[in-house]
């Protein structure tokens, strides 16, 4: 019995520690993409999209942001996060098959917290990010497989400007509505799974989880909005040209 609990910890360490993998991912993703907006405030958006001079010369904070995702330190550490990110994915949906065995029936992984169950987003975690993760093979075919996949591997056409991809994208307004979607169901995720992760490894002290969930919730919402604020910039951006 023992070691059956302490296998239930483990697996839940496992998912809180990928968990932490998601969270930094997402911080650095959604600082180097705010950058657009910043750009756009700046007058740099549309001007570096629309002239390849400046673009090649640098000019654009986003554009700056993105260079510096090809230095080799963080082409290191990008993939290190993405596997960590896609061990949380897949690792969660294998501690909801083993629930759904144990317990007969479609529930999140197991919590020892009655607010946690008491949670519509704790008790649909599974469903959520079955959500985020069917939506990020839908992100990847936009970004990924037109920047870092033709670089990579010489798949593809490969875009060089990501003003122009980011307008191109955008550009239809029910693209920019199933992103928005999206963003809510990392947002629902992210305000449970934040919280949840520090639970796992010791932080379940009232005082602290009070502080947590509301910690995460500022932190989800501060994510979400950022990442929302691109799309939308971007789809803005494209109506003037």
């Amino acid at each position: 019995m023992a070691n059956a609990f302490h296998f239930s910890i483990g697996r839940k360490f496992i998912q809180a520690v990928s968990g932490a993998f998601l969270v930094i991912f997402l911080l650095l993703h959604v600082t180097i993409n705010f950058f657009s907006v910043i750009d756009t405030f700046t007058g740099k958006f549309g001007v570096v999209a629309a002239d390849d001079k400046l673009f090649s010369a640098g000019d654009g904070l986003f554009k700056l942001g993105c260079d510096f995702m090809s230095t080799p330190v963080i082409s290191i550490m990008v993939p290190i996060l993405a596997l960590g990110f896609l061990v949380h994915i897949f690792y969660g949906c294998y501690l909801t098959w083993l629930n759904v065995k144990a317990r007969g029936g479609v529930k999140r992984y197991e919590t020892g917290s009655k607010a946690a169950a008491d949670s519509w987003s704790a008790k649909n975690m599974f469903v959520l990010g079955i959500v985020v993760l069917g939506l990020l093979f839908f992100h990847l075919s936009h970004f990924w497989a037109k920047m870092q996949l033709p670089e990579l591997f010489g798949i593809g056409n490969y875009e060089d400007n990501p003003y122009l991809l980011l307008m191109t994208t955008f550009s239809k307004w029910w693209l920019l509505v199933i992103y928005l979607i999206w963003f809510a169901a990392i947002w629902l995720h992210l305000c449970h799974g934040f919280w949840s992760m520090f639970q796992t490894v010791g932080w379940n002290n009232q005082v602290w989880m009070k502080r947590l969930k509301v910690i995460g919730i500022v932190f989800a919402t501060v994510i979400c909005l950022a990442f929302a604020a691109v799309a939308v910039n971007a789809f803005y951006q494209a109506t003037l040209i």
